[in-house]
C-alpha cells in the first residue's frame, strides 16, 4: 500500500513523521529554540516544496479527519493547563492582557492584513483571531532560556494559555463569515451561538462523566493512573467526535470546555495525565505540521510580496507593542519589561494548527465554500508571521533581554510577615526579582495585594521550595517568626540547591551561635533591634541618615569586572559619575577601606556607591551598561 502518488508505503511514511517529530523536540532542547521552528521546517523538507514525499494526495479524504483530532487534542491540553486559580491570583495587567490585548491583537492584525494584501475583511478577520494566541509551546521554552522576573514570566505564560483556547474558539466564529454567503450578524451569531451552546453541553457531559470515572470508580487497582490517563484523552476525542457530529465545528468548543473543567476539578493523578497528555501531543503535532507540507508551498509564501513583510513588521513592532503597553499601564511593570514583553510574543501551535485545519476545508472541491485562493493566503501569511516571530524573538529573546537588562537576581524570601514584606519592597526598589513563599493563605493574599509575587506552601519542604524557583536563586532568606523553620529551610537551601548566599533570621538570641556553628549566616533580630535604639539614643545624626538612605538615597556595591574600570583612579572614576553619590569603599581580596583618589582599580575590587537613589543607579549603569 503506497501513500498517496510518492511510492512511500503508509507505514514507513507515519513511523517517519513520528520520527520528525521527536527530532524536532529534541533539537528544541538542545538549542532551546521553540519546537514549532523545526516541525515547519520538516514538514517543508517533505512536502512539495522539499523531497515532494508528502502532498495533498498522500492521506485523501482522510486529510481533514486527522488534522482536526490533532487540534483537539492540541486545544484540550491548553485548556487543561487552564488554572482558573492562577488567574485569580494574575495582576490586573495579565487580564487586561488576554482582553484588550486580544481585541487589539485581532482588531490591529485584521485592519493590517486588510490594506496591505487587500482581502476581504472576513478572511482578514479570520487570520487575525488565529494570530491573537501566542501560546506556551513557544513562551516556555524562552522563559526557561530567559529567566526573568516573575510577575513578566507569569503574565507571558497566562497570556499564551488563555489566548491559545480563546483564539481556537474566536476562529470558530470568525470562519463561518467566511463560508457562508451573504451572511448577516444575525445569523451568524445565532450559528455561533448554537454551535458554541452544543460545544459547551457536550464539554461539560464528558466532563463530569470523566471525574466522577477518576473519583468514584475503581477502575483498575494494578494501574489505576495508567487507565486514568487514558479515559482523560479518550474522553477528549470523544468530547470532539460527539459535538462535531450535532454540528460541524463545535468540537473545538467542546474540548476547550472539557480541558478547563478537568484542569480545574482536581483529579486523581493530575501529574500523570499531564506528562502523558504532553507525549501525545508532540506526537500529533507531528501530524499537523506534515500535513501543512501538502498544503503550504514556497508560492504561497512569494505570493505575498511587499504585503506580507508589511504585515509581519506591523504586527510585531506595531500592533505587539501597543497592546503591551495599553495592557500594562499603572502596573509594576518597568519600560524595559514592558518593551521585552513587546519584542517576544511569537505565534505558534494553535495559529498552525487551526489555520491548517480551515485550509484543508476550504481548499475541499466537494465543500460549497471552496476557495483555494483564501486557503493560500491564510496559510501563507500564518505560517509566515510564525516563521518570522519564532526565529527572530525566540532567537534573539535572551540577548534582547540581556540588552534591556530584565534578567535580575532572583531572591527567594521565606515568611510574607512585616520583615519578609519590607525586604522584599526594599530589593524590588533596587530592582531585583523577589519571590515570598508563605504558608498562612491571608498573608498570601495581602502579599500580593501588596504586589509581590507570593507562592502558597511551606518553605520548609523541598518540592515547594523548587516550585518556586530556589534551584535559580542567588539568595534565600529565611525571615519566618520560627527558628527551627529558619534554620531548616537555610540547610535545604544550601544542600538541595547550592545557593550563593543563605541569610536566616534568628528571633531568639540563644540560637545565633548554633546557627552560625551549622555555617549559616545569620541576623539576630533582638541585637538588630537594640542597636538600631542605640543609634537614635547616641547617635540620633547616624541614625536620622540611615533612615533617610532607607527612604530616598541607596548603597549599592558592583565589582569591576569591565575592561574600561580595570587601572583607573578613583579621581578619573568620580569625574565620571553623576551629581548625588560617591565612592564610599573599595573592597579587595576580604578587606575593605575608603579610598584615597589616587587608588587605582584592579579586576574583582568591589565598589560600594553611597547616595540619592537615583543616582547610585545611574552611577551602576554607567560602570556596567548591559549587565
Amino acid at each position: 500500500m503506497s501513500a498517496g502518488g510518492s511510492g512511500v508505503g503508509l507505514v514507513p511514511l507515519v513511523a517517519g513523521i513520528l520520527g520528525l517529530g521527536v527530532a524536532a523536540q529534541v533539537l528544541s532542547d538542545r538549542f532551546q529554540v521553540p519546537s514549532v521552528l523545526f516541525l515547519i521546517l520538516a514538514g517543508i523538507s517533505v512536502g512539495p516544496t522539499g523531497f515532494g514525499i508528502v502532498t495533498a494526495e498522500t492521506f485523501g479524504e482522510s486529510l481533514s479527519a486527522i488534522v482536526g483530532l490533532s487540534v483537539a487534542i492540541i486545544v484540550f491540553e491548553g485548556a487543561f493547563h487552564l488554572k482558573l486559580d492562577r488567574l485569580r491570583e494574575a495582576p490586573s495587567a495579565t487580564i487586561r492582557l488576554v482582553t484588550l490585548g486580544a481585541m487589539i491583537s485581532l482588531v490591529g492584525t485584521a485592519a493590517v492584513i486588510r490594506f496591505a494584501l487587500g482581502e476581504t475583511w472576513e478572511l482578514s478577520l479570520l487570520i487575525g483571531s488565529l494570530l491573537v494566541a501566542t501560546g506556551p509551546t513557544v513562551i516556555t521554552p524562552i522563559l526557561e532560556v530567559v529567566p526573568v522576573r516573575d510577575r513578566v514570566a507569569t503574565a507571558l505564560e497566562t497570556e499564551g494559555v488563555v489566548n491559545d483556547v480563546t483564539a481556537a474558539i474566536l476562529a470558530i466564529v470568525i470562519f463561518q463569515l467566511v463560508v457562508q454567503e451573504d451572511p448577516t450578524a444575525t445569523a451568524v451569531l445565532a450559528d455561533f451561538a448554537r454551535r458554541l451552546g452544543i460545544g459547551i453541553v457536550v464539554g461539560m457531559v464528558v466532563a463530569g462523566v470523566i471525574w466522577y470515572l477518576l473519583r468514584y470508580v475503581d477502575l483498575s487497582p494494578d494501574n489505576a493512573p495508567q487507565n486514568a490517563r487514558l479515559v482523560t484523552l479518550a474522553g477528549a476525542l470523544v468530547a470532539y467526535g460527539g459535538a462535531n457530529t450535532l454540528a460541524t465545528e463545535a468540537g473545538i468548543a467542546a474540548v476547550a470546555t472539557a480541558g478547563i473543567l478537568l484542569g480545574n476539578a482536581d483529579l486523581p493523578y493530575e501529574e500523570n495525565i499531564e506528562s502523558f497528555k504532553g507525549d501525545v501531543t508532540l506526537l500529533v503535532l507531528s501530524f499537523v505540521f506534515i500535513a501543512l507540507a501538502a498544503l503550504l508551498q514556497l508560492g504561497d509564501l512569494v505570493s505575498l510580496g511587499l504585503g506580507g513583510i508589511v504585515v509581519v513588521l506591523v504586527v510585531a513592532l506595531v500592533v505587539r507593542p501597543l497592546l503591551v503597553f495599553l495592557s500594562t499601564t499603572g502596573d509594576r511593570y518597568t519600560t524595559a519589561e514592558k518593551l521585552f514583553m513587546s519584542v517576544v510574543g511569537p505565534r505558534g501551535i494553535i495559529p498552525a494548527s487551526v489555520a491548517t485545519l480551515f485550509a484543508v476545508e476550504l481548499s475541499n472541491p466537494a465543500n460549497a465554500y471552496y476557495d483555494p485562493q483564501a486557503a493560500s493566503v491564510l496559510v501563507g501569511t500564518v505560517f509566515l508571521v510564525i516563521l518570522t516571530t519564532v526565529v527572530f524573538e525566540g532567537g534573539f529573546a535572551r540577548h534582547i533581554a540581556e540588552y534591556l537588562d530584565v534578567i535580575p537576581m532572583r531572591v527567594l524570601i521565606i515568611g510574607g510577615g512585616k520583615v519578609g514584606r519590607a525586604l522584599a519592597e526594599r530589593l524590588e526598589e533596587r530592582g531585583e526579582n523577589v519571590v515570598i513563599i508563605e504558608r498562612e493563605q491571608e498573608m498570601v493574599e495581602m502579599t500580593r495585594e501588596a504586589g509581590f509575587t507570593a507562592h502558597h506552601g511551606d518553605g520548609t519542604d523541598t518540592e515547594i521550595l523548587r516550585k518556586a524557583g530556589a534551584g535559580n536563586a542567588k539568595i534565600v532568606v529565611a525571615a519566618t517568626g520560627d527558628d527551627d523553620a529558619n534554620l531548616l529551610v537555610a540547610q535545604l537551601a544550601d544542600s538541595k540547591f547550592d545557593v550563593e548566599t543563605v541569610i536566616a533570621r534568628a528571633n531568639n538570641p540563644d540560637n545565633v551561635d548554633a546557627f552560625e556553628d551549622l555555617g549559616v549566616r545569620t541576623i539576630d533580630a533582638s541585637s538588630a533591634t537594640a542597636w538600631a535604639i542605640d543609634n537614635v539614643i547616641e547617635r540620633p545624626a547616624l541614625s536620622n541618615w540611615m533612615t533617610e538612605i532607607g527612604r530616598s538615597g541607596d548603597v549599592q556595591e558592583i565589582e569591576v569586572t569591565a575592561e574600561d574600570l580595570v587601572g583607573k583612579t578613583i579621581s578619573e572614576l568620580d569625574d565620571q559619575l553623576p551629581n548625588g553619590v560617591l565612592i564610599a569603599m573599595v573592597g579587595r581580596g576580604g578587606d575593605s577601606e575608603v579610598p584615597t583618589e589616587d587608588f587605582t582599580l584592579q579586576q574583582g575590587d568591589h565598589i560600594t556607591f553611597l547616595g540619592r537613589k537615583e543616582s547610585v543607579h545611574e552611577a551602576i549603569d554607567r560602570c556596567h551598561p548591559h549587565e
